[in-house]
């Protein structure tokens, strides 16, 4: 049987205890995990405090009633995103294909359906001018330097901008700039208002391009995982044992004359050094000793999570696929959803279509009752798939900004004036004896799964470095 098999089933209840080990890791997401198994392989002791009562992070999957497996937070992986597929690889988890067999639907603002082929309709309102403006998004990607994004060109031009300035200044087609509205609300679940114009140039240069990030076959939303897109960070937490303490978060780090140590409710974890593998919005949560350095908590505090619902229907069969259809439909209007997916199984037992709820359309919506929700998100379906879409078997909603310590999803994005002020000694620069992990601190893939892992490699390789450097490895 393969590791990828199965789940952490979680860990027994602990008196309250002091631990010494040589390193400490807050958080068991991609991250952390990763950074953990990186130091255990190079026989550092380590120890991963995690808040919540399951590893994975913003990424978790869950059975529904019927029996089905849905991806609640990131699900897929693309072909360059190689740190992922190793990973996968090594613990045999496995993968197949995103279903995008026939007709796209896209529902335009008027109501309006047209149905398609390929990425995106070939003619319509506003396609001509979105595709000029993507293709000087992709341009200006180019400039980009991704290990010291400060020394890109325009930088801080650039930064001073949100999205929103930088394309209602290229472009006043209505419908264009509605299509770039969704897809930066699509891939970073906010509002082109929100978001620095140049965040918007360093995460499609970190991604490879625009393409990359906005299609299926080839690009980040190519593949599923059979088991799940956390399998993966299950197979890695059973691979750490008891190094691993779920339910456990830390509630304050302090930094000692003789290493750090950081406090839970139950648990006092002394070590040499610490990894801290959150999202900058919840490190907020944590009381540091000394107080964090001006840019770090500065950096945090432009970098806030993303507004996002993931809502899945599940249905006896996928029934849209026998009428030619993919699943695949963008939404304008007033829709509360704004992209939806096929996510049925592979073998295709039943039938799933995910909807995604981002941003503006996210406040109003999750504003509702349950059924309020439910009607909006099943009257979207019905628009894509026919009248059959609003009877199904199990409806499950996912709405991020109400989930625990995560408080938003499924990343985080840099306002304006962020990395400016406080990017180049706030972003991953160590802050004494910390150490910064997480997606949002990669140069590759950043906000992704393929970079939450690249950026526990690179943690590890620091701490690694930095024990040899005063003699405390091997």
């Amino acid at each position: 049987m393969s590791q990828c098999c199965g789940t952490v089933t979680g860990v027994t209840p602990l008196e309250t205890s002091a631990v010494d080990t040589d390193v400490v890791v807050v958080g068991a997401g991609y991250a952390g995990l990763t950074t953990a198994w990186r130091l255990a392989d190079a026989g550092v002791a380590v120890v991963v405090l995690e808040a919540a009562d399951r590893v994975g992070g913003r990424v978790f999957s869950q059975v529904t009633p019927s029996g089905v497996r849905v991806d609640h937070g990131g699900q897929w992986i693309g072909p360059s995103q190689r740190r992922f597929h190793a990973l996968a690889a090594r613990f045999g988890c496995r993968t197949f294909p995103t279903w995008e067999t026939g007709r796209h639907a896209e529902i335009r603002a008027d109501g309006t359906r047209v149905d398609y082929a390929g990425g995106a309709p070939d003619t319509g309102p506003g396609i001509e001018e979105y595709e000029r403006v993507t293709a000087l998004l992709d341009d200006l990607a180019r400039g980009v330097d991704l290990e010291q994004p400060w020394s890109t060109p325009r930088f801080a031009e650039f930064d001073a901008l949100s999205a929103e300035d930088f394309v209602r200044a290229q472009t006043d087609d209505e419908d264009a700039l509605a299509r770039l509205a969704l897809a930066i609300q699509g891939v970073w679940c906010a509002e082109p208002r929100e978001i620095s114009f140049f965040h918007v140039l360093f995460y499609l240069a970190s991604a490879g391009g625009y393409e990359q990030l906005m299609e299926t076959r080839g690009c980040a939303q190519d593949a599923r995982f059979a088991d799940g897109a956390d399998a993966v960070a299950h197979a890695l937490a059973r691979s750490l044992g008891d190094k691993v303490r779920l339910g456990d978060p830390v509630l304050s780090l302090r930094q000692t004359a003789h290493g750090v140590e950081a406090h839970t409710g139950r648990t006092v974890v002394r070590a040499r050094r610490a990894v801290v593998a959150v999202p900058p919005a919840v490190i907020e949560r944590i009381a540091f000793d000394p107080a964090l350095p001006v840019a770090r908590r500065g950096w945090a505090r432009h970098s806030p999570m993303g507004r996002v619902a993931k809502v899945h229907a599940v249905y006896e069969e996928p029934f849209w696929r026998a009428a030619g259809r993919s699943g695949i439909a963008t939404l304008y209007g007033d829709s509360p959803a704004g992209v939806v997916f096929d996510n049925s199984p592979e073998d295709a037992s039943r039938g799933v279509l995910v909807a995604f709820v981002y941003g503006d359309r996210l406040d109003r919506w999750s504003a509702g009752t349950d059924t309020e929700r439910r009607h909006g998100v099943l009257s979207a379906l019905s628009a894509i798939a026919g009248p059959r879409a609003g009877q199904p078997i199990d409806y499950v909603e996912k709405i991020w900004p109400r989930t625990g310590w995560t408080v938003g999803g499924y990343e985080c994005f840099v306002t304006p004036g962020g990395w400016t002020r406080h990017g180049r000694d706030g972003w991953r620069e160590p802050s004494g004896l910390v150490h910064w992990a997480g997606t949002e601190t990669a140069s590759v893939w950043n906000g992704y799964i393929d970079g939450a892992i690249s950026s526990g490699e690179r943690a590890a390789a620091e701490v690694i470095s930095a024990l040899a450097a005063v003699g405390h490895l091997g």
